[in-house]
């Protein structure tokens, strides 16, 4: 076994605030490199017309959920890997790092099939209107086909982060998001001219774009993992417990991809009251919703970041590194989050116009900027809050404090208020929801390290 402060845990020495930009920067230019894809996505589509936009409105959280699930299964990995170095042994982070990429592989396999069979039956429960769902199709069943990609590359990044690899989860990423920039332009809309002229597969072209990307991106995964602590040995899983490996991944993955994928489906269900307010409402929402995920990258990053940090640290026993981690990145999120909020407000009207000329529409993107802007950085306090939760294989805590903001909080408020105030219901309560994960986040996480205070001072 590696002693602690070994090059294998290098997280657990050194300075927080050092690690925290060391470890963010690169996640915050891999996130803003793959939530650029729904941005260019969302530009190439609305010039096929407002039911393209509105049908990638009701895609989106629908894709956001099943990649979340896959989020989940890479906390796990990132989790199991991170305490093991932490602990100061290598090879049982070796040998779980392995098999957490072939998990990945075979869960990417099984959600990718579950997806196809039920494309209907999803969007219809939606109230996506009938003659949307030929575009709905054209676009979800090549994702289906291609997603087991998409959960290789998760199971590489939750190794790669476990160990604080950060650039080169970055770079990953980058790869396949240029991929699906180049690609976007040619397979949607078409390029004129072009080998006698090409015209682009619509809605589809959108969805081939991503699965030729992810394929770039596990090229460019296995080329990086080479040369780091804890490379790609797969017959290392040969001499893994599987069962026991699979329990530890799946302890944190299973709650932590629920509680990732709790968000996107009140998203779902909020898209789908906005549908009840007419097709502007949708377009809006979703496309707000887009720029919505770009404008709070350096949250996700530090989400991100905060767990490898965390979690060796914990598994090393340095509670008062871990905890300082943790009030860096809450001060942080109160920053970005107002400062963020400020502009969007101000500029609404301007951002919309990069998505669509539609009155309606623009008027709609306003107005949902307006009103939960003000909850990114309760957002934010959320999603670090559950990366801390989940590295420190507190996941249960992180899915029960999910479940209750989108049933306890989210879904009473939007029902209860849109008879009066329509779609400005809706807003209001994904503000009122981000507002209670801040208030939650932060007791849960005080309460896991007060319950850790006595076992740290006795050290």
């Amino acid at each position: 076994m590696d002693a602690p402060g070994s090059p294998s845990a290098k997280l657990i020495s050194g300075s927080i605030p050092g690690h925290l930009v060391s470890q963010t920067m690169p996640m915050v230019i891999g996130v803003a490199a793959i939530m650029s894809i729904g941005i260019v996505d969302a530009f190439f589509i609305g010039q096929l017309g407002r039911d393209a936009l509105a049908a990638i409105s009701f895609i989106f959280p629908v894709s956001v959920a099943i990649t979340s699930l896959g989020v989940g299964i890479m906390v796990g990995i990132n989790s199991v890997v991170a305490r093991a170095l932490g602990e100061g042994d290598h090879e049982r982070a070796a040998r779980r790092a392995n098999f957490g990429i072939v998990f990945a592989a075979g869960c990417g396999a099984l959600m990718g099939a579950a997806l196809w069979l039920l494309i209907d039956p999803i969007f219809a429960a939606m109230n996506a209107p009938a003659h949307l769902m030929p575009l709905i199709r054209a676009y979800m069943q090549p994702y289906a086909m291609g997603f087991p990609l998409m959960l290789i590359i998760m199971g590489f990044n939750g190794v790669l982060r476990g160990q604080g690899e950060a650039r080169r989860t970055s770079t990953i990423s980058i790869a396949y998001a240029a991929a699906n920039w180049v690609l976007d332009p040619l397979l949607i809309t078409g390029v004129p001219g072009l080998f006698g002229g090409f015209d682009g597969f619509g809605m589809a072209g959108a969805a081939y774009a991503s699965v030729i990307g992810w394929g770039i991106g596990v090229g460019v995964a296995l080329w990086l993992i080479r040369n780091t602590a804890l490379p790609l040995s797969l017959a290392l899983v040969r001499e893994c417990r599987l069962i026991e490996s699979a329990k530890a991944i799946i302890k944190v993955a299973l709650p932590a991809a629920f509680s990732n994928a709790i968000n996107p489906l009140g998203l779902s269900i909020l898209t789908a009251l906005a549908a009840l307010e007419g097709e502007a409402a949708v377009a809006g929402f979703g496309a707000a919703g887009r720029l919505q995920s770009f404008v709070i990258v350096p949250l996700l990053g530090l989400s991100g970041a905060i767990g490898g940090i965390v979690g060796q640290n914990w598994g090393a026993g340095r509670i008062d590194r871990a905890r300082e981690a943790a009030l860096w990145a809450a001060g942080f999120c109160v920053l970005w989050g107002l400062v963020v909020a400020i502009a969007m407000v101000f500029a609404g009207e301007q951002f919309a116009r990069l998505f669509t000329d539609d009155p309606a529409v623009i008027a709609e993107f306003a107005l949902y900027l307006e009103i939960a802007a003000w909850g990114y950085a309760g957002f934010g306090l959320l999603i670090v809050g559950n990366g801390i939760m989940n590295a420190v294989d507190r996941a249960t805590f992180a899915l029960v404090q999910s479940v209750a903001r989108v049933f306890l909080v989210m879904l009473p408020v939007a029902l209860i208020m849109q008879p009066g105030m329509g779609s400005a219901a809706i807003y209001t309560a994904e503000l009122a929801a981000n507002l209670f994960g801040a208030v939650s986040a932060v007791l849960i996480v005080r309460y896991i390290f007060m319950q850790r205070a006595p076992a740290w001072a006795a050290r």
